[in-house]
């Protein structure tokens, strides 16, 4: 049975919440994600990574960050 995870990136103000599914294997390899998936890790990544909100907002849930002091 496959599960379903969140991986979380942050960048700057920006963080993105992107789901993947894990593939179990009874091996010492496992679990592991699909090429596809790692394919969007890695888009949603550099677009954060040049700020592109829009573009990583196709392929996962993104949130602005702001710093909070207390006092």
């Amino acid at each position: 049975m496959n599960h379903i995870i969140t991986k979380t990136f942050r960048e700057g103000n920006l963080m993105a919440e992107v789901k993947v599914e894990l593939i179990p294997d009874d091996g010492a390899w496992g679990p592991y994600i699909s090429a596809a998936d790692a394919l969007k890790l890695e888009r949603v990544r550099l677009a954060l990574k040049t700020g592109d909100k829009e573009l990583a907002a196709k392929e996962a849930t993104v949130f602005e960050v702001s710093r909070f002091a207390a006092e």
